[in-house]
């Protein structure tokens, strides 16, 4: 077993839980970023990433990926990282599981719609909404509200992006609870968090552009680096078809990204001279990376692909009918808040802002297929894909 770097954070210096739980109270021998890791894994609002968009709105198809897979991915991607750097391997994972819980249905489509929806009560951030989610709206415990998540696991969650300086109203007030330290860089396991990310949806969209037929081959060659990678996957495979190769090069895509951060990263966790976490929280920089170069390449990758899927017209099209299904369902909850289900309406305030944060609590867990199905009950139609 590998021994854990000097940086890497250790559970047993953490800050602890907001509620405190008596040790006897344990189940079985793990120690508190495990428990992190597991009461993430048994959330339901983890279980409903599985029906949640990630690229492809409500797909079809068995084979694309969902929020929730994005999300394996990118814990799979993490772990690796972290084992090699030394890091707290269950912390990384826990919060790579995590980190898309606050995402409303329709991806980034619905966040916009509740952040116009809620644009005189603050707003809506999914990255706010996941703490406010797993510290005040998922409750299976008796006696606390929320999942009691450690220090760490919320200041990884609310920081891995970066310090910030102006919370939104949602993460000022989960900082109010538990003061995260928010103007301060977060531990190198929400770095590698944040970079796993990254690397995951960069790669793995491509694989699902390509198998919906929104992406070509010849369009990826395009991009320096991807065609790079390709002709060194032909190179090693000269009597495979085409059409068996493209995981190939998504799969070594995603290598030379990783070992590029583990290069990059060992030298800057060096140059900085870090020797604790402490250490790296008042580094002042990001210390997980990718090189300047790898950098460029992957802005290049990120251009192509918000100019060639992101924004192809059939994504428009189905971003547009998802952001109308968000705000008809706001629209008809404000009017009469008797209409959301599961008791929701009972702890509906009379008052702005609380009434409004409370319907976009209940609209943002929603799953896409549920949010169709409420708004269909509510309006005896289905929005239509290309809308007027």
């Amino acid at each position: 077993m590998t021994m854990p770097a000097p940086y890497a954070a250790k559970p047993d210096d953490s800050r602890g839980r907001l509620h405190p739980e008596p040790g006897g109270e344990t189940r079985g021998p793990r120690d508190m970023f495990q428990r992190d890791r597991d009461r993430i894994i048994h959330s339901i609002s983890f279980r409903r990433l599985r029906h949640k968009t990630q690229v492809f709105v409500a797909p079809d198809g068995d084979h694309y990926r969902v929020r929730l897979t994005h999300s394996l991915e990118v814990a799979q991607i993490g772990r690796t990282i972290a084992r090699v750097l030394g890091l707290n391997e269950d912390l990384t994972e826990a919060l790579c599981l995590a980190h898309d819980i606050g995402h409303p249905p329709f991806g980034h489509a619905g966040e916009d719609a509740l952040e116009e929806a809620l644009a005189e009560q603050g707003g809506f951030d999914h990255n706010a909404h996941t703490l406010r989610t797993l510290m005040l709206l998922e409750s299976p415990y008796p006696r606390f509200a929320g999942l009691n998540l450690s220090w760490d696991m919320l200041e990884g969650l609310a920081k891995h992006n970066g310090p910030i300086d102006r919370p939104s109203w949602a993460m000022a007030e989960i900082d109010a609870m538990m003061p995260l330290d928010l103007h301060s860089w977060p531990s190198l396991e929400a770095q590698v968090a944040a970079i796993a990310d990254d690397i995951a949806y960069d790669n793995h969209d491509i694989d699902d552009g390509l198998r919906a037929g929104l992406l070509t081959l010849d369009q990826l060659l395009e991009v320096p680096m991807v065609a790079r990678c390709w002709e060194r996957v032909r190179t090693r495979h000269p009597d495979v078809a085409e059409a068996r190769l493209l995981r190939e090069l998504v799969r070594d895509q995603i290598g030379l990204m990783v070992n590029d951060v583990l290069e990059t990263s060992r030298a800057a966790i060096a140059s900085a001279g870090v020797t604790s976490v402490a250490d790296v929280r008042a580094a002042g920089r990001a210390l997980i990376g990718f090189s300047p170069e790898m950098a460029a390449e992957e802005r290049a990758l990120k251009r192509f692909m918000y100019a060639e899927l992101y924004h192809h017209p059939e994504q428009l099209a189905a971003a547009e009918r998802a952001r109308a299904i968000v705000t008809g369902l706001f629209a008809a909850y404000r009017e009469d808040p008797t209409r959301m289900a599961d008791g929701w309406s009972e702890d509906c305030g009379a008052h702005e802002p609380e009434r409004s944060r409370h319907i976009a609590d209940f609209i943002a867990g929603m799953t896409d297929r549920y949010a169709e199905n409420c708004y269909q009950a509510l309006f005896g139609r289905r929005v239509p894909l290309l809308m007027d």
